[in-house]
C-alpha cells in the first residue's frame, strides 16, 4: 500500500533537499542574535587562547601575553602565609622540643601544622589516622611500641635522618641477621625459636619445641631482643613479648622474618621539610597517644 503524497502548500521557505517519509526540511535560517553569538565565542576563544596560557607544548603550555599562572598564584600564597606565620616558626625552631605543649600558642600552631605535614608526608604508610598499615611492616603510632623510642627527642630524630636509608649518614640504622638465608640456624632450630617466641607473647604453642628455643633464642636474639623480649629501642628490636607485630605475629610471619630477616627503610625528611616543619609534625605524633 503507497503511502499517500503530502499535499505541498505554496511557501517562501526553500528545503534543504532532505526529506523522509514525505516530511521535507525547511531551510529556515538561524535567527541573527544567536549567528552573532557563535562568532563572539569564537573571538572570545582565539583571544583567550592568546592572552592566557592554553596550548600545550612539549615542556609546557603557551603562556599567554598576561602571563598568568595558577603556580605562581599558589606560590604567592604560600609565601603570604609563610611571612604571617613566620615569627611563631622562629619559637617553634628556637623552643625546647619538651616546652612546646606549654605554650598554648605554641601548641596550637604545632598542632595544625603537624597535622597537615603528617597527612602530605606520612600518612601514605602510617595511615590517615596514624595506625599504620597492618602487616605491611609500616609501624603504628599510636601504641607504646617504639622501634627507636617514642621520647619528643627520639621521634624529631628519626623524623630528621630517617631509617636505614642511604642518603643520611646518620640515619638509625641495624639489621637483622637472615637466620635461615645465611644457614646461622637450621629448618628446625628457627621452628623451635619460633615456638618460643610464641611462647613469650601468649600465643599457643608447643611446649617442647619453645624449651628448646629458649636456649637458641638467649644465644642467638637476646643481645638485640633482650632474653625476655623486651626489644631494644636504642637498636631498633621490637618487642617480642606483647601482642604488637609490625609484619604479623603469627607462626608463619614469625618464622618467615626469623628466615628472611626484615629491613624496613624510612627516608630522611631533613631535605624535604623545613625544621619547623619537622618539630611541628614530630609534636602532632608525640601528641596521638603513642608518645613517651
Amino acid at each position: 500500500m503507497c503511502a499517500k503524497p503530502i499535499k505541498k502548500e505554496p511557501r517562501e521557505v526553500e528545503t534543504t533537499g532532505h526529506q523522509w517519509d514525505g516530511i521535507e526540511e525547511l531551510n529556515n535560517p538561524m535567527p541573527r542574535w544567536w549567528v552573532w553569538t557563535f562568532y563572539a565565542t569564537i573571538v572570545w576563544g582565539i583571544g583567550s587562547s592568546d592572552l592566557y596560557p592554553a596550548w600545550p607544548l612539549i615542556t609546557q603550555a603557551t603562556p599567554g601575553l598576561l602571563g598568568f599562572s595558577t603556580r605562581a598564584n599558589a606560590a604567592a600564597e604560600i609565601a603570604s602565609w609563610d611571612a604571617r606565620n613566620a615569627a611563631i616558626k622562629e619559637r617553634l625552631v628556637a623552643a625546647d622540643l619538651n616546652a612546646i605543649g606549654a605554650d598554648a600558642d605554641l601548641a596550637g600552631f604545632a598542632e595544625r601544622a603537624g597535622a597537615a605535614v603528617f597527612r602530605t608526608n606520612c600518612a601514605t604508610c602510617h595511615g590517615s589516622g596514624a595506625a599504620g598499615v597492618v602487616g605491611k611492616g609500616y609501624p603504628n603510632l599510636l601504641d607504646d611500641d617504639w622501634l627507636w623510642g617514642g621520647t619528643m627527642e627520639d621521634i624529631h630524630l628519626t623524623i630528621t635522618h630517617g631509617i636505614r636509608n642511604t642518603t643520611d649518614p646518620d640515619a638509625r640504622y641495624s639489621e637483622m641477621p637472615k637466620f635461615g638465608v645465611d644457614e646461622l640456624l637450621e629448618p628446625a632450630q628457627i621452628g623451635q625459636v619460633a615456638e618460643y617466641v610464641l611462647a613469650m607473647s601468649g600465643q599457643d604453642h608447643d611446649a617442647a619445641a619453645a624449651a628448646e628455643g629458649a636456649t637458641l633464642f638467649a644465644e642467638n636474639c637476646g643481645a638485640c631482643h633482650m632474653e625476655d623480649g623486651a626489644g631494644d629501642p636504642t637498636q631498633g628490636a621490637p618487642q617480642l613479648n606483647d601482642a604488637i607485630w609490625l609484619y604479623g605475629g603469627s607462626r608463619e610471619a614469625i618464622i618467615e622474618t626469623i628466615t628472611y630477616a626484615r629491613f624496613g627503610v624510612m627516608p630522611n625528611w631533613n631535605k624535604r621539610l623545613s625544621e619547623d616543619e619537622i618539630r611541628a609534625v614530630a609534636f602532632y605524633v608525640h601528641g596521638r597517644g603513642g608518645g613517651e
